[in-house]
C-alpha cells in the first residue's frame, strides 16, 4: 500500500467523533466536545505523520476511535491531581508540602463563596483581612503584631523593603541560603533594595564581627535559620539574643528569618534542633517570619510576627497589596492556628505533626497490614517484606533529622522496579513510591486516613500485569 492509499483511509474528523466511542465520552462522562475535537484532531495528525513517514498504521474505524478516546481522557484530565505520598518524606515540596487538616479544609470551603474577608459584622463597616488572624498569632506566638503574605520568601522581601531599603542589612556569610527554586537570600535582598553588608566566614561568625560592620548606613542585623542544611564540625554562631542586645545597643532593627515555623517538638531524631517560634520571639527580636506550610502544618504563607512598630511599617508598605494571601489560605491558616490552642488536638488533627509523631509500633503495625494483603495477590517472582526505614520531615525542614519508621519492601525476580513506580505514579489516583537500591518502599507514615486500602487496590493490577500507566 502506498503512503497516498494509507493516507486516503484515514478517517474524516467528524467521522471519528461519530463512533460509539467517542459519542459516549460525550454523554456519559461529558467530556466537552472541545476536548473529543483535540483529541481526535492529534491523533489522525500522528497517523498522517506516521504513513507518511512509511510505518504501519492501522486506519480501522473503530481502532482509530479507541486511540482518541484514549487521548480524549487523557486530555480532561485536571493538571493538578490528589496523589497518595507512600515515600515517607512528609513535608515532600513537589506534592504541596503540608496535607492541611480537615478543619482547615472545611474552612477553605467556606471562604470559598461570600466572606467577611474585609468587612466588620460588628460595625457593619470595612474591615482589614489583616486582622483575621493576628489575634491568634499573638496568642500563639506571644508577640505583639502579627501580619500574613504568600510565602516566606515574600516576607523576607516584604521586611527587608518596609525596613531596610536603600540602607545595609548585616548578614553572617554562613547564612545566606538559597531557598526552593534556586532564589538566594542575596538576590531577595537586591530586589528589596537593601544593601548586603556580610560578616564574618562560612563556618564562624563572632558577635564582634557584626559589630566592627555596623555604621551610619545600617539599618538592620538578620539571622537566618539555615532550616535546609547545617555547617558541622569547627563552626561559631552568634545567638538571637545576643544579636537582638546588639541591635538595641546601637539602635538597629533585629530580624530573624526562622523559616520552618515550628510551634512544638515533632519527636526526629539524630540531633538536629530546630528552635520554636515562640522561644525565637521571646528573645525580644523586632521581627521574626517563618512558613505555613512547613513544620506549621497550615497552607503555604508567609508569617511576620514582631513589634507593633516593625510590623506595622510592614503592613503600610505598597509590596503588602502586591504580596497579601486571599481568603481561602487565611481560611485554612485560621483553622490551624485554631487546632494549636489545645496541642494535644494539634498534635491528632493536623497531618504533619501526627505523620512526624506516630510511632515505631503504629507504623509496623501498618506495614504488615499491608504487606500481608500484598502477598496475598503477588505473583511468583514478587518478594514482600517488612524492613525497618527512615523516614523525612523534607520540605527544607530538619536537614538532620530522621523519624524511625517501618516500610513494606516490594522485590520482583528479574528486575522491573522502575517500571512498577512508574505504573504506580501514573495510576488514578497516582501512588509515589519510593525507589531504594532494588525495592520498591511503601512508607505507611505518610498515608493518610483511608489511603492504605487505596496502596493495596493499586498494587494489585500493577503486580499483576494490569496496571497499565493511563
Amino acid at each position: 500500500m502506498t503512503k497516498s492509499d494509507k493516507l486516503r483511509k484515514i478517517p474524516a474528523v467528524e467521522k471519528v467523533l461519530q463512533t460509539p466511542a467517542l459519542l459516549g465520552l460525550a454523554g456519559e462522562r461529558e467530556i466537552p466536545r472541545t476536548v473529543l475535537i483535540r483529541a481526535v484532531r492529534e491523533t489522525l495528525e500522528e497517523l498522517r505523520k506516521s504513513a507518511l513517514a512509511g510505518g504501519k498504521i492501522d486506519t480501522n474505524l473503530d481502532a482509530v476511535a479507541g486511540l482518541c478516546a484514549l487521548r480524549a481522557e487523557k486530555l480532561n484530565i485536571p493538571a493538578m491531581r490528589r496523589v497518595i505520598n507512600a515515600a515517607g518524606i512528609v513535608l515532600h515540596t513537589n506534592l504541596g508540602r503540608a496535607p492541611l487538616a480537615k478543619a482547615a479544609i472545611e474552612a477553605m470551603k467556606e471562604a470559598a463563596g461570600y466572606c467577611n474577608l474585609e468587612y466588620d459584622l460588628e460595625k457593619g463597616s470595612r474591615g482589614h483581612r489583616h486582622d483575621l488572624v493576628a489575634g491568634l498569632l499573638g496568642e500563639l506566638t506571644g508577640a505583639e503584631a502579627a501580619l500574613v503574605v504568600n510565602n516566606n520568601a515574600a516576607a523576607v522581601l516584604l521586611v527587608l523593603g518596609a525596613l531596610a531599603r536603600g540602607r545595609e542589612v548585616i548578614v553572617s556569610r554562613g547564612e545566606l541560603v538559597e531557598i526552593g527554586g534556586a532564589f538566594r537570600i542575596p538576590e531577595v535582598m537586591a530586589q528589596s533594595g537593601a544593601v548586603l553588608r556580610e560578616v564574618g566566614s562560612t563556618n564562624k561568625t563572632r558577635l564582634a564581627d557584626y559589630e566592627a560592620a555596623i555604621g551610619p548606613d545600617t539599618a538592620m542585623l538578620l539571622k537566618v535559620h539555615t532550616s535546609n542544611y547545617r555547617v558541622l564540625g569547627f563552626t561559631e554562631e552568634v545567638t538571637l539574643e545576643n544579636m537582638t542586645a546588639l541591635g538595641k545597643k546601637y539602635g538597629l532593627i533585629t530580624a530573624n528569618d526562622l523559616g520552618s515555623g515550628l510551634f512544638f517538638d515533632v519527636g526526629a531524631t539524630g540531633g538536629d534542633f530546630e528552635p520554636s517560634v515562640f522561644d525565637t520571639v521571646a528573645t525580644g527580636a523586632d521581627i521574626v517570619t517563618f512558613s505555613g506550610d512547613k513544620l506549621l502544618g497550615g497552607p503555604q504563607a508567609g508569617i511576620i510576627v514582631g513589634s507593633e512598630a516593625a510590623v506595622g511599617a510592614c503592613r503600610k508598605h505598597p509590596l503588602m497589596r502586591a504580596l497579601r494571601p486571599d481568603k481561602v489560605t487565611l481560611a485554612a491558616l485560621e483553622a490551624t492556628l485554631r487546632l494549636y490552642r489545645d496541642p494535644e488536638r494539634a498534635k491528632r488533627e493536623i497531618p504533619a505533626l501526627r505523620m512526624m509523631l506516630a510511632s515505631e509500633g503504629e507504623l509496623k503495625t501498618a506495614a504488615e497490614r499491608i504487606a500481608v494483603a500484598v502477598r496475598g495477590f503477588a505473583p511468583r517472582g514478587v518478594e514482600v517484606s517488612v524492613i525497618s526505614e527512615t523516614s523525612e520531615a523534607g520540605g527544607g525542614s530538619l536537614p538532620l533529622a530522621c523519624f524511625p519508621t517501618w516500610a513494606v519492601a516490594i522485590e520482583l525476580q528479574g528486575g522491573g522496579i522502575s517500571k512498577l513506580e512508574e505504573t504506580l505514579r501514573r495510576g488514578s489516583p497516582p501512588v509515589i513510591a519510593r525507589v531504594k537500591e532494588d525495592a520498591l518502599l511503601i512508607d505507611p507514615r505518610t498515608l493518610l486516613p483511608g489511603e492504605e486500602e487505596e496502596v493495596i487496590k493499586a498494587l494489585e493490577p500493577a503486580l499483576n500485569g494490569g496496571g497499565a500507566a493511563l
